[in-house]
């Protein structure tokens, strides 16, 4: 995609200079950490992209993504709250994170110790899928206490993060992980917040995106029911029950039903060839970078981000010397 392209979607300059122009160090590491069992690197251009979150205003560049990518494609819920969540906010995400896998959607949320990890544990334990979406690279865990959960996760679902997969967990990522976590989901309930909370974050990014938000009332002289009590002032829907979540998302779901079986039922003959210029100058031979660029009459740095998407797609592959196409490019 070019600058332009970019910015047509909502990325900042940053991102823009981010998605052309990252150091090649980290696109070595970031190959080579797609290369593994199990793990996906997902470009805007790639079909896998989660429809949905590629349709916010400012999509991440790359996602990277540990588990099965299928998960992203279904209806997803989102559940998150206070870290330090008393025992009923818990129970309650508990409760609720069960009852959405019973109804056939994918727990959503941010794997943070309170209401975030007991809605994870409340997916598995009962048999459904759940997504983290962190705010550090996926070769670091955070918080430390749940690698445990994380491993889960990636048995019964995916870890993400728009992160390079050694970037530590910094204050100013969580926000930009908090409009991913709405981003990828139908709908946001909040369980317990304070009133100045990294949920109220993710719960304006939810309302900006055009997602339901739902918020849990509870005792009006704790602390942790404020920030849900201002929600429900300002228009999220007071929620007792699941099922007063399920009537409010019934159209965005099905439309995300729908994007996923066009993708799961696209035939691959009749897919076009992503930047045909490049794929003409690579063939059975190694061909290095420079060689490529020169040919295609293009930037270097725009030829190394094409031919990591045509990596990832299967089209071609890197070998000494250079890349070579493979059989199905």
């Amino acid at each position: 995609m070019s600058a332009a392209d970019l910015a047509h979607i909502g990325l900042t300059a940053a991102q823009i200079q981010h998605y052309l122009n990252p150091p090649d160090a980290k696109i070595a590491h970031s190959l080579a950490w797609a290369d593994q069992p199990g793990h996906t690197l997902l470009t805007l251009d790639d079909p896998a992209y989660p429809a949905l979150l590629k349709e916010i205003a400012s999509p991440p560049p790359l996602l990277f993504v540990k588990g099965e990518t299928r998960w992203l494609h279904e209806p997803q819920l989102a559940i998150i709250g206070s870290r330090s969540a008393s025992l009923d906010g818990r129970e309650a995400a508990y409760e609720f994170a069960a009852a959405m896998v019973a109804a056939n959607y994918v727990v959503t949320s941010g794997l943070a110790l309170g209401i975030d990890g007991q809605a994870h544990y409340g997916a598995l334990k009962n048999g459904g899928a759940t997504v983290a979406v962190l705010g550090s690279g996926l070769n670091r865990i955070y918080p430390a206490k749940h690698r445990d959960l994380a491993a889960a996760i990636v048995e019964q679902g995916a870890l993400v993060s728009e992160f390079w997969p050694d970037e530590a967990p910094r204050p100013q990522n969580f926000p930009r992980r908090n409009r991913v976590i709405s981003g990828l989901s139908v709908g946001v309930l909040v369980v317990e917040a304070a009133q100045k909370s990294g949920s109220l974050v993710t719960a304006r990014y939810a309302l900006e995106q055009g997602r339901e938000v739902f918020a849990l009332p509870g005792p009006i002289r704790f602390a942790g029911s404020r920030g849900c009590h201002a929600l429900i002032k300002n228009g999220a829907k007071l929620v007792e029950t699941p099922v007063d979540i399920f009537e409010e998302v019934g159209a965005l779901t099905d439309c995300v039903k729908n994007s996923h079986s066009g993708l799961r039922d696209e035939q691959p003959e009749n897919e076009k060839l992503p930047f045909p210029a490049l794929l003409a100058n690579v063939g059975s031979e190694a061909t290095p970078v420079d060689v490529v660029a020169e040919r295609s009459r293009q930037p270097v740095h725009e030829v190394m981000m094409q031919l990591l998407e045509l990596e990832l797609q299967g089209l071609v592959t890197s070998v000494p010397g250079g890349y070579i196409r493979t059989r199905r490019g």
